[in-house]
């Protein structure tokens, strides 16, 4: 790789930053912008590149904001327009940057937009929004049933993927084509450095309307809708965010559950800059579903000149701890394992803490998806309330909120916060970590190996599943720069993996 123009995003580590569960500055039980600014250094700190940022624009909420009232205004809940400001000129002080979401798909049903749109089937943004006298039998996401909603006042049906408050933009459209684009261009001409596009695969829905087989099971339409002209929308999206400078990225939530199909919207290098590969947010802790899900990415994304993306945990999915059966040796090693791949690795809020899902009691529940388990507050302070002073906050902490808070890993020099800022930092320091090549190593069925190189710096990083302990044969010399184990970093390797440990090498000198 020609490191002369080499985008910053290839050698990134980027931190997902949930807002209502990140930090409360005001009291109010929810976080918030300026809780985030306060917080600032703790990211920076941990050794992240970029922070994308959950949305925060105004909404009723019916979808955590996912429900877009203002594309261009801050939801009072997070704090104000000059808040956002502060907040970027703040990321990039600490030489960061910030990645925000942008939601194509649909807007909220307070969205002046629909609501001008479902006024008379005259009006002139009626076609900015999809309607249809009979509905097909598309079932939308989040449990919500049909994807058509009745509206009574022009007796037809609107389109919606998700909640009924959340119907689906027209992007054949080119009035909706120039609005969107103009969100796109405030965000820029403010600072922003980049966008993670929410289902960015759902924009060009199929213009026959014909039912779909997987529909008759009552699967939402959403998860696998999958159409040529969503590539125009990202094509057309590109280009504006490329004629803007500093290297602007664009990441796909393309969720779509087959790397095959994931790899088409990375386009010919005019789509997506990255996009999310899900199969790792599915995962059990499983060597043969590992080593399948990397051997694929390397196999289809590679011949593609695509950059993969490695995630393990987001505001969507369960904690991969708690998928890890609680484990905190499995969540150790798979810190190692998702920032030594090929790619860019992102980290969900509260991952650098081994924090699992909350438990959620039917009459706490906020999420219309039921996600709020994953969505739970980070115990800041070891003391509850654990810096959130105030009203409490709007969903329960996590287990062991005292002994995971930052206040008490911090004084802990082997706790997991301390194991990622020691990963982020060789990381950092590593050129075959960030940009170097991806070659797989001969191990055990239960043990996943491979080298990363890159000019003549070289790693190897190896990962046993098994909960016993394996052998590993290795060429030449090695030496233990990092382990997932508190124990076992400084030594030479003699070819123990200890169970459930991963381990980074780098040659060791004679």
């Amino acid at each position: 790789m020609d490191l002369t123009h080499t985008p910053w995003w290839k050698g990134a580590v980027v931190y997902q930053v949930y807002p209502r569960s990140f930090a409360d500055a005001n009291g109010d039980g929810v976080g918030d912008l300026t809780g985030l600014m306060r917080q600032l250094d703790h990211i920076a700190k941990l050794g992240a590149d970029a922070i994308w940022l959950s949305p925060f624009y105004r909404s009723p909420m019916a979808d955590a904001g996912y429900d877009i009232s203002d594309h261009c205004d801050v939801d009072p809940l997070f704090g104000s327009l000059e808040d956002a400001d502060n907040l970027i000129r703040e990321v990039h002080a600490r030489d960061m940057k910030l990645l925000i979401d942008f939601v194509p798909n649909h807007t909220s049903d307070q969205h002046p937009w629909f609501i001008e749109s479902r006024s008379a089937r005259c009006s002139p943004k009626r076609d900015w929004y999809i309607w249809r006298d009979q509905p097909n039998d598309w079932r939308a996401a989040l449990g919500a049933g049909s994807a058509w909603t009745w509206d009574e006042t022009t007796q037809q049906y609107y389109l919606h993927l998700f909640l009924p408050q959340q119907p689906d933009l027209n992007w054949r459209n080119t009035e909706v084509v120039a609005a969107m684009h103009r969100v796109l261009q405030f965000w820029l001409d403010r600072g922003v450095d980049g966008f993670r596009i929410d289902v960015a695969h759902c924009t060009g829905k199929d213009p026959t309307f014909a039912d779909h087989p997987r529909c008759l099971a009552g699967e939402p339409l959403s998860d696998f809708n999958d159409q040529p002209y969503s590539h125009e929308v990202l094509r057309g999206i590109r280009k504006l965010v490329e004629s803007y400078p500093g290297d602007r990225v664009l990441v796909g939530e393309v969720n779509i559950r087959a790397t095959s199909s994931v790899v088409q919207y990375y386009g010919a290098g005019d789509e997506l800059h990255m996009s999310f590969n899900f199969p790792p947010l599915d995962a059990p802790w499983d060597p043969v579903l590992f080593r399948t899900c990397v051997r694929e990415v390397e196999a289809l994304l590679r011949p593609a000149e695509a950059w993969p993306t490695w995630v393990l945990s987001n505001h969507d999915n369960e904690r991969h701890r708690t998928r890890y059966d609680g484990s905190m040796r499995r969540a150790r090693a798979s810190a190692v394992l998702l920032l030594t791949l090929r790619g860019t690795p992102f980290l969900y809020q509260g991952e650098e803490l081994g924090l699992e899902n909350a438990e959620v009691g039917h009459d706490q529940r906020v999420d219309p998806g039921g996600r709020d388990g994953c969505r739970a507050p980070l115990p800041w302070e070891y003391d509850a309330p654990h810096g959130w002073h105030g009203v409490p906050p709007w969903l329960p902490f996590p287990p062991d909120a005292n002994e995971l808070s930052v206040e008490r890993q911090e004084r802990q020099p082997d706790s997991m916060l301390q194991l990622y800022r020691e990963l982020l930092r060789l990381r950092r320091a590593s050129p075959a970590l960030r940009w170097g090549s991806w070659q797989e190593l001969d191990s055990p069925p239960e043990v996943l190996a491979w080298r990363r190189e890159h000019e003549g710096d070289v790693r190897t990083v190896c990962v046993n599943f098994a909960d016993e302990p394996r052998e590993l044969v290795l060429e030449g010399a090695w030496r233990v720069a990092l382990s997932s184990r508190p124990d076992g970093a400084g030594h030479r390797f003699d070819g123990r993996l200890a169970p459930e440990q991963a381990l980074l090498l780098e040659p060791l000198a004679l």
